[in-house]
């Protein structure tokens, strides 16, 4: 219970997330702590008290994303406050405070210290000092999310020469089991059945732990009530045998994973200092459809890194063509101040990426529909979000495919089990069994 004085009766706030599945567990997190103290949540973009922006620093295009973000809250919140918190404020503090009408810029980690600079009376508080604390954080039902994230661990070790996130988030660090445990039963409670473990590097989770990652997992998929588990991206060095064999014993666990590949050059994943070799990397696809033949798998793919010839891009083409990769994240490289690829040479023309990007999505796009296709004839449990505008229920199958069916009942945050019998405008549909 917080003590009465923290308590704002008839204030309102509204929040928006840019970026990855970790920031839109901390928005979620941050939702709850304003509902708890009294605010009122209404939409963003709608006029607040306190409009929060929680950012992201990926890429240039994110950067400036953010910045259209927060002068839309200022122009629908004149007389509120303007909140700029996470990866693009803790790196670039001195941009966004020229933008007028910024009244706070906190970082990643002092974002959670938030309600102790709202009634100051300075013009504009900058706070982006980083600190070794986890701050857990997880989805709330304000957030009328059917599946809930919950982030168990923060920060990254590695030094990929063309990520600045070891930068924006620090040191890797982690939830406890005990507390991850705890925090999964308080989602279940409130509804949840289905919850995705996020965070910057989830396989290093027993690295800067000092617990069993495999453990956690296996205590996970035992909480009574939870229906289904994911696991957010996980760097192939970091997928193990007795990690994938926890996941397989249990009908719990989805079919889906998220192995970030970035090239199928083992030169340019040597420039960009990844962990792992292209023959390693395509031994773990083959590790994990041993125990998962029908998994869905993503893929993030950076085009453009510097120094990538036609050539070698083509070899990542023929790559992703030939393997059970189907679900495409390509990304055009951007060059990240103070990162070890922004210095080096051979940077590739924007043309030559617009292209390679665009080759990228039509091949993602190709596989994902033969993929979709394979599951005709198939069944799967399915968890139902929402009603379409067509009027067709949607919701995932446990490989990450989204499947139609035509229903009079509310199906929202309800699992049946389908049988897919058409693939028609890039969707599959099916009937509940």
């Amino acid at each position: 219970m917080q003590d009465q004085e923290q308590f704002t009766y008839g204030k309102t706030a509204s929040l928006h997330t840019l970026g990855c599945r970790l920031n839109s567990a901390e928005t979620a997190q941050l939702t709850q702590n304003f509902s708890k103290r009294g605010y009122r949540i209404v939409p963003f973009g709608e006029p607040s008290d306190v409009a929060v922006v929680n950012t992201c620093t990926v890429t240039d295009q994110a950067d400036s994303s953010c910045r259209n973000l927060i002068r839309k809250a200022k122009k629908h919140s004149p007389e509120g406050r303007v909140v700029v918190v996470g990866c693009y404020a803790q790196m670039e503090p001195d941009a966004i405070a020229e933008i007028e009408g910024v009244d706070l810029i906190l970082g990643t980690n002092q974002k959670y210290r938030i309600f102790e600079y709202l009634d100051t009376e300075e013009d504009l508080v900058i706070n982006v000092n980083m600190d070794k604390e986890f701050h857990g954080a997880a989805t709330t039902p304000e957030d009328s999310h059917t599946r809930a994230f919950l982030k168990v661990q923060d920060g990254c070790n590695y030094i990929c020469s063309f990520c600045i996130i070891p930068q924006a988030r620090g040191r890797s660090r982690t939830i406890s089991t005990n507390e991850c445990l705890a925090e999964a039963k308080r989602l279940v409670n409130n509804g949840f059945k289905e919850i995705i473990l996020t965070g910057v590097n989830i396989g290093e989770y027993s690295r800067s732990s000092g617990e069993s990652f495999e453990e956690l997992v296996k205590k996970l998929l035992d909480v009574k009530g939870l229906e289904r588990l994911r696991l957010s991206s996980v760097e192939p060095n970091t997928v193990t045998k007795e990690l994938l064999k926890v996941l397989a014993d249990s009908p719990k666990a989805m079919d889906h994973f998220h192995l970030p590949l970035q090239s199928g050059s083992d030169h340019i994943l040597k420039l960009m200092r990844r962990k792992y070799s292209i023959s390693e990397y395509k031994e773990k696809l083959m590790m994990v459809k041993e125990y998962f033949p029908s998994a869905g798998i993503g893929a993030d793919i950076i085009t453009g890194f510097p120094g990538e010839t036609d050539e070698e891009f083509e070899t990542t083409i023929n790559f992703l063509r030939e393997n059970p990769i189907t679900h495409f994240h390509p990304f055009p490289y951007s060059k990240r101040k103070n990162t070890l690829a922004a210095k080096m040479d051979c940077h590739v023309h924007p043309t030559a990426k617009k292209r390679r990007m665009q080759e990228l999505l039509s091949l993602g796009e190709a596989k994902l529909s033969l993929f979709s296709e394979d599951q005709i004839g198939t069944s799967s449990d399915v968890l139902f979000e929402r009603k379409n505008k067509q009027g067709y229920w949607e919701g995932y199958s446990s490989n990450y495919v989204k499947v139609c069916v035509h229903s009079s009942k509310d199906l929202s945050n309800n699992i049946f089990e389908v049988e897919m019998n058409k693939f028609d405008d890039s969707r599959l549909f099916g009937e509940i069994l």
